[in-house]
């Protein structure tokens, strides 16, 4: 359409508009039907310059050339197609070939300035490659801002699936993490109440009061147990659900609450006994939360495998910047533990090692010295 409607405007300029007889225009050969030709050939050649953008301005220059030589007069056709011509290499190609095709078209420009029998003054011929020079920057401008338009348009693409990607990766840590809270809720309190039941069925017999004392810790730490999980399930509900019922999610649990854990677990019959060294203070929220799912992993571990008559112990040790807990038992189920967990390692010790290593901590699981067995975790007490 753009070299179609330039000669619907060169055509008519090329035969209705006489030629002065002065300034050298007298030495040009009138218009006919070649000239109309050339003019059109090199005009329609504009309908490949963004495909062919180089070898269409050396089209051009070769065909004004060829005008030249036969001595017809420029027309505004061709000067236009030339210049659009200079412009599509610099806007459609890279550094190299839109250098060339500039340095290419201001020497030819000036080369015909300087040999055509038109008198031209040297502020003409200066302006004139000046204009020449002004087009190609104006389309090395354009293409450059178009590429940067592109990259922009790249980049938000780029960044766009990178947050998809950050979603779904935070998606399958937060079902780890809701895995790995489930798992010690729940092992723990059914051991607990496990040990329990177990006790009261076999002294339901001859000591009823302590049969329902275990029943009432049986209550107890179910009642316990529904409420963690139903707090832990609750942060995959919404916002809206949760005003809904009026009420918000409890805090997850901590050093803090560690002596109701293990009130919790003597009561099951396992004597625990707990130390603290060094000078107490709170740890980040997610290593407190941390040390207290360990500790509670531990335990139920013990209760599961060490057999009756185990003793555990609960150390912790505040240094200047980390926070080292060790629990250790002397019971009889080190062997079974390690034989039974050694091809399948279980959520349990996999949820151990992913608890301290999303913190940065170092965690070391195995059989104690001289019987029983031991887990000894160092947090770092910043986040």
């Amino acid at each position: 359409m753009l070299a179609v409607g330039l000669l619907l405007v060169g055509l008519p300029e090329l035969f209705l508009e006489e030629l002065p007889d002065h300034s050298g225009y007298e030495q040009f050969r009138d218009p006919d039907v070649l000239n109309a030709l050339l003019v059109t050939v090199v005009t329609m050649s504009l309908a490949w310059r963004r495909r062919h953008p180089l070898p269409v301005l050396l089209f051009i220059i070769g065909g004004e050339l060829a005008m030249a030589v036969a001595g017809y007069p420029p027309s505004v056709a061709d000067v236009a197609a030339f210049l659009i011509a200079v412009y599509s290499v610099a806007a459609h190609r890279g550094l190299a070939q839109s250098a060339l095709g500039g340095v290419l078209g201001s020497v030819y420009f000036l080369v015909y300035l300087v040999l055509a029998p038109v008198e031209s003054s040297p502020l003409v011929i200066v302006t004139d490659c000046a204009l020449v020079v002004g087009v190609w920057v104006l389309g090395r401008n354009l293409r450059l801002r178009r590429a940067y338009f592109a990259e922009l348009e790249d980049r938000a693409a780029r960044l766009e699936r990178a947050r998809g990607t950050d979603a779904r990766a935070a998606r399958i840590e937060e079902r780890s993490r809701i895995a790995r809270e489930l798992h010690d809720v729940v092992a723990h309190h059914v051991s607990v109440m496990t040990v329990q039941a177990g006790a009261a069925r076999r002294i339901i017999d001859r000591d009823a009061g302590s049969a329902r004392e275990a029943m009432s810790t049986i209550e107890e730490v179910g009642r316990t147990a529904l409420s963690e999980m139903r707090r832990i399930v609750g942060v995959l509900r919404t916002d809206r659900d949760a005003e809904r019922e009026g009420r918000e999610l409890a805090p997850q649990p901590g050093l803090g609450d560690l002596g109701e854990l293990l009130d919790n677990v003597r009561e099951t019959g396992l004597a625990v006994q707990l130390w603290i060294e060094g000078e107490a203070r709170s740890p980040s929220p997610g290593v407190d939360v941390a040390a207290f799912r360990l500790i509670q992993e531990a335990l139920t571990n013990t209760l599961k495998h060490a057999g009756p008559q185990a003793r555990a112990w609960v150390r912790l040790y505040y240094g200047d910047r980390d926070l080292t807990v060790e629990i250790e038992d002397d019971g009889r189920g080190t062997a079974t533990f390690v034989a039974d967990n050694e091809d399948n390692p279980g959520h349990g010790l996999v949820g151990m090692y992913e608890r301290v290593a999303l913190y940065g901590g170092e965690l070391k699981i195995g059989p104690r010295v001289g019987g029983g067995f031991g887990v000894r975790a160092r947090f770092p007490l910043e986040a």
